[in-house]
């Protein structure tokens, strides 16, 4: 990891901090905005301590855009969790002959780039 690449991560992990410090819940309930920000560093832990190993730059540099998004996203919505994508199992348009194999790499391919470390349900 280079030592720029060092500084955006360490940098992204502060704000993720410094956003569950300040975090205020929609609903404005103490419990609500107390459970967010647990959510928020529990998050932040969990996702960063697991992609400590990479040594690979374009994995890291997804790892660093799917963070920036996800902060982006819940800033604006006010809301720390994941977006879901709501496509059915088997909605996506195919050509004829097509089989499960490549709806689930067409799933895959849809996956907006904030949800790339979550597994689908």
């Amino acid at each position: 990891m280079t030592a720029s690449t060092q500084r955006t991560v360490l940098s992204l992990y502060r704000r993720a901090f410094r956003i569950a410090r300040t975090w205020q819940a929609q609903s404005g309930v103490a419990g609500d905005t107390a459970a967010e920000r647990k959510y928020i560093i529990q998050e932040a832990r969990t996702l960063f301590r697991q992609n400590q190993q990479m040594t690979d730059q374009g994995a890291i540099k997804k790892c660093i855009e799917e963070c920036e998004a996800r902060m982006e996203i819940g800033l604006h919505y006010r809301i720390p969790y994941p977006r879901a994508t709501y496509l059915p199992p088997l909605g996506l348009a195919t050509q004829k002959g097509r089989k499960l194999r490549a709806q689930q790499r067409l799933r895959k391919q849809a996956k907006p780039i904030y949800l790339e470390s979550h597994k689908e349900t």
